[in-house]
């Protein structure tokens, strides 16, 4: 009984999985069919907001850039009749400079064409030659500006198709009526800059009648009959366009079948009017665009959720299995990191020895010659006193011999010390520690470094405590320390006229030891301790002294530090634990150093 209760459990986790399945797919399906249809809406009318808009913004700037122009050159016909030149010529009946003086008119102003003419409406002068000598009376422009005593504008079709806008104005002198200027205004400029920006623009006059227009065929017609032309053929076409896209909008007319926004604006001249028609192509692309992507992403999404149920067990055995194959290469890898490890430190352990003593011994090969040069004086010395007492012992002076020989006993003795201070700096440290007067240990590096620093006059400035500094460590390690320290010092100030290195010890809570010179400085002081890092020229040294110093305080509980001086140099402090008054202290010291 309990495998077939087991069966069917198993059974009937499965379809309810299943179930589960299928409801979440058809609410994805019917969120996909409700987002569509409500980004449709929405994004149709904020498009179609956007886009009426920058029509209106559009249509004012045209009406603006017209009416400006019409402006400008009503007050240029208004200038040309009250010029004395063209008065003169009209009284004088001599032409001859007329045309060029209207061409420097047309130069200045912009206007498209002047035009004078005399009182019988003979155009005597005029910027387009080929109307020289035409007769203009019965012209309506030549007429309204006789009957007025203002500048009259008139309209007037052209023979080519569309129409000439002039401006006119009689010209009198002494109450005479001597000719008539002619000032043509280019409005056609206008529709070729319309042209492309919106589906179509005209202008109305007073009447309704079309005077500019990107459509030709528009030119002389009312909007009614101009669009009658560009309407569909029928009903039933427009109805099929309308229906064939779900984001049309109701249209506010048609322009060669398309269905377009219509915007109209008044222009503040005459009574004309302009109207726009902009095409809602643009919308539906833009809606379209975004539809589109939405109905991707939501198939992707739909295939991604039946990749990923046919998929899911498949990838659960696989990530199973390469989560251990990676957890078996780890722990391979991490058992030869540590054993390289742990070799690694062994063999640095054995370098650092080798290091330090190598260094030691670089130091004293450095020191040798400058040694050599310290013994070479007291042996020539020695041969002067010797020369000497054997000349007064000839002479039978003994006293004098004697004390002769007192001196080169002490030269002895000076070689001597000198002697033993490098073959007991050449020797390895101790093992064990022991309490270190530091007075006394940079009193036998200052005696070691004694010849370098002499050779370069080195002026030495101490400041000692009145009582001893004890710590506990290895004497020469500690000496070696406070050689590299001075032998750093001596050559950070080469470059320098009058080198100068302050040493200074102190007791606190610890024993501090300072070593300042007067060079220029350290440049990185990140890097200063690392091996092998030096700032000095080939063959003066390889940048170990100072890491091998570092290693050595280190392990005798202090630290070394370094910074520049706020003046011009470097200070390099060396800190160790002071030892303490009593032997218990003493003791847990020793240990905690061992």
């Amino acid at each position: 009984m309990e495998p077939a209760t087991h069966s069917s459990e198993t059974d009937q986790a499965p379809r309810s999985v299943g179930w589960r399945v299928r409801l979440a797919l058809v609410l994805l399906v019917w969120a996909a069919i409700a987002t569509v249809f409500f980004t449709n809406r929405l994004l149709t009318n904020q498009f179609t907001e956007t886009t009426r808009n920058r029509a209106e913004l559009r249509l004012a700037l045209y009406s603006g850039n017209l009416q400006s122009e019409l402006s400008q050159n009503a007050i240029v016909a208004q200038l040309l009749a009250r010029d004395p030149a063209l008065i003169g010529a009209l009284n004088s009946a001599d032409y001859q400079r007329s045309t060029q003086r209207l061409i420097s008119f047309v130069e200045e102003t912009g206007a498209a064409n002047l035009m004078l003419m005399n009182n019988d409406g003979r155009a005597v002068a005029a910027t387009d030659r080929n109307r020289l000598g035409t007769n203009h009376r019965t012209d309506p422009f030549f007429l309204d500006a006789l009957r007025n005593n203002g500048t009259s504008f008139s309209v007037t079709p052209r023979e080519a198709g569309g129409f000439s806008f002039i401006y006119s104005r009689k010209i009198t002198a002494v109450g005479d009526v001597l000719g008539v200027i002619a000032v043509e205004v280019d409005l056609q400029k206008f529709e070729q800059a319309w042209a492309g920006i919106s589906a179509a623009v005209f202008v109305t006059d007073s009447e309704g009648q079309i005077v500019l227009a990107t459509e030709p065929r528009w030119r002389g017609r009312t909007e009614e009959v101009a669009l009658a032309q560009q309407t569909p053929q029928s009903a039933i076409e427009r109805a099929i366009r309308a229906t064939a896209d779900w984001t049309a909008l109701p249209a506010d007319a048609y322009v060669q079948g398309e269905a377009v926004m219509r915007l109209e604006s008044r222009i503040p001249f005459r009574g004309w009017r302009m109207t726009s028609f902009t095409s809602y192509e643009s919308v539906r692309e833009r809606v379209n665009g975004v539809l589109a992507l939405e109905i991707m992403g939501f198939a992707l999404l739909l295939a991604l959720a039946f990749y990923a149920l046919n998929r899911r067990s498949a990838l659960r055995l696989a990530l199973s299995t390469r989560e251990s194959a990676e957890l078996r290469h780890l722990n391979i890898q991490l058992q030869q990191e540590v054993a390289e490890r742990q070799r690694v430190q062994e063999d640095l352990a054995v370098a650092e020895q080798t290091l330090e003593q190598s260094s030691k011994l670089a130091a004293l090969g450095e020191m040798s010659a400058a040694v050599s040069h310290e013994l070479n004086q007291p042996l020539a010395a020695m041969k002067t006193y010797l020369a000497g007492a054997r000349l007064l012992l000839r002479r039978n002076r003994p006293d004098e011999a004697v004390v002769s020989f007192g001196r080169i006993d002490d030269l002895i003795e000076r070689m001597g010390a000198i002697t033993r201070q490098l073959k007991s700096y050449a020797r390895k440290g101790q093992d064990a520690l022991s309490p270190v007067n530091m007075g006394d240990a940079l009193a036998s590096s200052l005696s070691m470094m004694e010849p370098q620093l002499r050779q370069r006059r080195v002026q030495i400035n101490r400041v000692l405590p009145s009582e001893p500094v004890e710590v506990m460590g290895d004497r020469l390690r500690i000496e070696q320390v406070m050689v590299n320290l001075l032998r750093n010092a001596i050559d950070a100030t080469k470059t320098v006229r009058a080198p100068q290195i302050d040493i200074m010890l102190s007791a606190g809570e610890t024993a501090t030891l300072t070593v300042r010179d007067n060079g220029p400085g350290i440049e990185d002081l990140d890097a200063l301790f690392e091996p092998f890092y030096t700032t000095k020229q080939p063959g003066d040294g390889v940048g170990l002294g100072l890491a091998i110093s570092s290693g050595i305080v280190n392990d005798l509980g202090g630290r070394l530090t370094a910074r520049n001086s706020t003046s011009d140099g470097a200070v390099f402090e060396m800190q160790l634990p002071i030892m303490g008054a009593d032997a218990d202290t003493g003791d847990r010291k020793i240990k905690a150093a061992e």
